[in-house]
């Protein structure tokens, strides 16, 4: 992955609520929700978190349109996107 690579990622938080988000480095982005500097204000509070999904989808227009995709899902189609029981590919038309 190139410094220019965006990931999605989707967290669970201590409440078992999911919140998904891109970043070009996760687990930098993990730490700025965890401690609060540069977080998102919905998981104030809600660690510790817990990294449940992670896909390198490249550029920042295309991670966005992904995250916007799983951001619209129920949460039951979440979960199976989570347990690889549902292609992340499905969310975007050819």
């Amino acid at each position: 992955m190139s410094a220019g690579d965006y990931s999605l990622y989707i967290l669970r938080c201590r409440d078992g609520s999911l919140y998904t988000g891109i970043a070009t480095d996760v687990d930098r982005r993990i730490r700025e929700h965890e401690t609060g500097v540069r977080g998102a204000r919905y998981l104030r509070g809600k660690g510790p978190l817990q990294l449940e999904f992670s896909a390198c989808l490249g550029d920042r227009a295309t991670a966005q349109q992904y995250e916007y995709r799983v951001k619209q899902l129920q949460r039951e189609r979440k979960e199976a996107l989570i347990a690889g029981q549902f292609p992340l590919a499905e969310l975007l038309p050819d």
